[in-house]
């Protein structure tokens, strides 16, 4: 008999949670100089991680031509990513995070005051875990 075990023999590991955050968030009326203006976006984002009680490793941000903006914060908790439509008051933005100590909800507040929101609306997926969607707000004009 073989000393060895057998692949589907060998003990499992037990692995911690995955304990990951992702919030989808919908941010509309900015005003548009807000929103095509890279430099005070990825100040605004770099102020959301620290609020929300990231560590920021990396920034990186474009402006498009006419309009618009790209951007991620690199956190060594995952990210921030925005993508901007000024022409219609617009941004995309997800605050993805791992473990305990960031709390993505401060970044959706910090942004949607940053950048002058009307209205926000914004969806928590559970990364890793079941269910998945844990929280969901709209503090939409008029609702």
């Amino acid at each position: 008999m073989s000393r060895f075990l057998r692949s589907e023999e060998a003990p499992r590991a037990t692995l911690p949670a995955v304990n990951a955050r992702h919030i989808l968030i919908e941010l509309h009326g900015c005003p548009a100089d807000h929103l095509n203006d890279a430099d005070a976006i990825q100040h605004a984002m770099t102020d959301a991680a620290v609020a929300a009680g990231a560590t920021v490793i990396a920034t990186n941000f474009h402006r498009f031509s006419p309009l618009g903006v790209s951007g991620v914060v690199l956190i060594a908790e995952s990210h921030l990513t925005i993508h901007t439509w000024p022409e219609r008051g617009y941004a995309a933005v997800d605050v993805f995070t791992c473990g305990a100590s960031v709390d993505p909800w401060q970044a959706y507040a910090s942004l949607k005051a940053a950048l002058g929101a009307a209205s926000g609306e914004a969806v928590e997926v559970a990364r890793g875990e079941k269910p998945v969607v844990s929280r969901r707000v709209s503090d939409a004009a008029g609702s």
